[in-house]
């Protein structure tokens, strides 16, 4: 009797193993054939002599999602794919971005936008996302900062759902400012600390004394002689 147990121990194990090895190569050839399918999308956009997607591709896309190429989405999209280059995505970041989204066909890539869109709006990933944003805005090599016309306008899509009211007051601000061209990465960080922590438009709890950018001070000291 124990004899007979045992080949049937052994007879269920091997069952089960084919079973998990069916099971793996099914699984093998979906996951394969969801990678055909997203590089068959990335080819429908590529440049066929750069191999990538570029602004003109990235136009097209948006045409066919229905999105303008100044919609956030898809500032969001580049962010899932951690696209290192404004305006072009390499093969590699977007199999990355469309397998995380589970997206290999247009259709759901179109389905999938207000999904992302929730999950970059929760804050962690926003204040990882608000950091990428101005990295992706630094078009030169060794480039540190960005011009302030650009800054608004980053500003604006990024920031003007959420603070529409200090955005619109500190571009104006920056606008009619001579003392800044630029604004650098601690300035662009400050001020999403600053809209989060300040209350505004009285600024009561504002502490000049605290580490924040220059620029900030004398947004308030403009802020406070406007408003007094």
């Amino acid at each position: 009797m124990p004899r007979a147990s045992s080949k049937k121990g052994s007879s269920s194990s091997t069952t089960s193993a084919s079973t998990m090895d069916l099971f793996r190569s099914a699984s093998g050839k979906a996951a394969s054939k969801e990678l055909d399918r997203i590089d068959q999308l990335f080819y429908t956009y590529a440049n066929n002599l750069s191999g990538l997607i570029d602004p003109e591709g990235i136009e097209a896309l948006c045409s066919d999602l229905e999105v303008k190429h100044t919609d956030i989405r898809i500032l969001m999209l580049a962010w899932k794919m951690q696209s290192e280059k404004q305006g072009y995505f390499t093969l590699d970041e977007w199999r990355k971005g469309l397998k995380s989204l589970r997206a290999d066909t247009l259709q759901k890539l179109k389905k999938a936008l207000p999904e992302l869109e929730k999950e970059v709006r929760r804050p962690p990933n926003f204040v990882d996302f608000y950091a990428y944003a101005f990295r992706y805005c630094l078009t030169e090599e060794k480039q540190k900062s960005i011009d302030i016309e650009s800054i608004c306008v980053l500003l604006d899509l990024v920031l003007g759902s959420q603070f529409r009211l200090q955005v619109d007051e500190f571009i104006q601000y920056l606008k009619i400012q001579s003392d800044y061209k630029v604004i650098n990465m601690d300035q662009w960080m400050g001020f999403y600390r600053f809209c989060c922590e300040i209350s505004f438009p009285d600024l009561r709890n504002y502490d000049p004394e605290l580490a924040w950018p220059l620029v900030l001070d004398n947004f308030v000291d403009w802020m406070t002689e406007k408003h007094s």
